[in-house]
């Protein structure tokens, strides 16, 4: 299961709602809940965010919390 589809187990969505709200195939969700290849797009996850009532940033905080720069330097801008 990918962060995506964890975060939603957790907060116990339904995908078919999420579909209904959002417009994204319910194949689409399934392999963004299960695929950890299948890439998301930040169009994607906004819609989620709003369909299922959280705060995108939150979100997108919590799903992307391991996520950092490689090797940056203040004097590397």
């Amino acid at each position: 299961m990918t962060n995506i589809g964890l975060y939603l187990k957790k907060r116990s969505v339904n995908l078919s709602d999420v579909s209904r709200k959002t417009g994204l195939g319910r194949s689409r969700l399934s392999k963004l809940s299960i695929n950890p290849n299948t890439r998301v797009t930040a169009e994607e996850l906004y819609k989620i965010a709003l369909a299922i009532q959280e705060d995108p940033g939150e979100m997108f905080r919590e799903l992307f919390a391991g996520l950092s720069l490689v090797n940056f330097q203040d004097n590397d801008v």
